[in-house]
């Protein structure tokens, strides 16, 4: 029995060229050889398969019944090797794929809700499990592929990973529809900010500072924060049931109703929203796709006017 370890592909690519021009130099134009190189991998040929291939005619050379046979197998070979050649195509309308993408609950309401609605109009049947960011474990987990796509803050995007800024978000002042503040306009003053009731929040937990302290801090300002939760998707639910304020990401709360957004009393510095990737999955055409889709819904979905 032959090796096929001992088989050379180019001689595969040089039988299929013969048996499709049956003509030695007319095969070896085609691959783009020298005629006497053809004839050498033809003798090669002849040893591999134990068979002459092909004889001599007037017209160029006739197949053997032995190549003849080899004919439609060696098609399908090629045809497929060339497949394995090529990136697969990605059909968002009819692929069945899996992807995780991980995402603080605050991408999940800015990001992910907008972004979650183009997919399932473009790809149906595409599945997305999204998970929370943990990024002492995020390298190994992009690395191994249990997360694909992760929704950061550029300090997360560590050197070794490929990274794509989605929008810079800004904080504004959230209150309830007839809030008392109210009455006075749709502005609030520094002063007012301050002697209400202020909720934050803190990943860490039972933090009752932040951004904006430090924003009060430095004009010697100190507000009134009198809760601290984990998670931002809670928080206009409170505002709504409370005379309560916060400063939140206005595209956390754009378009909540119920809320009324204002332009916060002092300047509070706002953040980056990043995509990072793997380079495993860098040139996969599915990711690529769904990077892409990201990268549109990010830059379509515009926040809303601020009152006032």
């Amino acid at each position: 029995m032959k090796d096929i370890k001992a088989l050379d592909f180019n001689l595969l690519k040089a039988l299929d060229a013969l048996l499709d021009e049956r003509h030695v130099t007319r095969a070896a134009s085609k691959l783009g050889v020298t005629q006497p190189a053809m004839s050498a991998m033809l003798t090669r040929l002849r040893a591999t398969f134990d068979d002459p291939l092909f004889v001599r005619s007037q017209r160029g050379i006739v197949p053997t019944q032995r190549a003849l046979d080899l004919a439609m197998p060696l098609k399908q070979i090629m045809s497929e090797l060339g497949a394995l050649l090529q990136p697969p195509i990605f059909d968002p309308a009819t692929a069945h794929q899996a992807f995780s993408i991980a995402a603080t609950d605050y991408a999940l309401r800015a990001v992910a809700v907008p972004f979650l609605q183009a997919l399932k109009r473009q790809a149906p049947f595409i599945q997305v499990s999204l998970v929370p960011v943990d990024d002492a474990l995020l390298p190994v987990q992009l690395e191994q592929g249990e997360i694909d796509l992760a929704l950061v803050t550029p300090e997360a995007a560590l050197p070794n990973l490929h990274a794509r800024n989605l929008f810079q978000e800004h904080y504004v002042c959230v209150v309830r529809e007839g809030h008392p503040v109210l009455a006075k306009g749709n502005t609030l003053a520094l002063e007012d900010f301050c002697a209400l009731e202020s909720a934050l929040v803190s990943y860490a937990g039972g933090q009752f500072s932040g951004v904006t302290d430090d924003a009060l801090k430095a004009l010697g300002k100190q507000r009134n924060v009198t809760l601290s939760v984990k998670s931002f998707l809670i928080l206009p639910e409170i505002l709504r049931a409370s005379d309560m304020v916060a400063i939140l990401p206005h595209r956390l709360v754009n378009g909540v109703p119920g809320l009324v957004v204002m332009e916060p009393p002092l300047a509070v510095p706002g953040f980056t929203k990043t995509a990072v990737w793997h380079e495993r999955t860098h040139r996969d055409s599915a990711q690529r796709w769904l990077r892409e889709l990201l990268f549109t819904t990010c830059s379509e979905s515009k926040p809303l006017a601020i009152a006032g």
